[in-house]
């Protein structure tokens, strides 16, 4: 789906992924996807500069597996001079922690560029399959 390089496009991409899975995947599942595509797209629209028309791009893809369905989401957006770096914020800061959230609920990340911008996905293995210690970002 493509949604408007502004702060209604989280709330209109999360609305979407919630309808459209709600009956295909268990609520804490659900709950965390939704947390994780807000702030994708939250970062494409503070950090990244829009895809041509204002826009970015929204996707997810379940893909069956021998221990249920797997689940990657994908954000894409025009890109920025610096990519998409885990920070380590001050305790009083009131920003920087976005991706700690991506990285803390998905089972791992990355960031893909190319000349038209960046995708940035976060994938989600099977409920109930070991988690890697391992965070894949680059």
């Amino acid at each position: 789906m493509v949604v408007p390089h502004h702060a209604t496009g989280a709330r209109q991409a999360r609305h979407r992924l919630a309808d459209e899975l709600v009956d295909i995947v268990p609520p804490a599942l659900l709950a965390d996807l939704v947390a994780v595509l807000a702030e994708l797209v939250g970062n494409a629209v503070r950090h990244a500069d829009p895809l041509p028309g204002g826009v970015v791009r929204v996707a997810w893809r379940l893909r069956p597996t021998a221990g249920g369905q797997s689940i990657q989401l994908r954000v894409t957006d025009g890109g920025s001079a610096a990519g998409p770096l885990l920070r380590r914020p001050a305790p009083g800061s009131v920003d920087g922690r976005g991706l700690h959230i991506v990285a803390g609920l998905s089972s791992r990340w990355g960031v893909e560029r190319d000349g038209l911008g960046q995708r940035v996905w976060a994938e989600f293995d099977p409920v109930g399959s070991p988690r890697p210690d391992v965070l894949v970002a680059g």
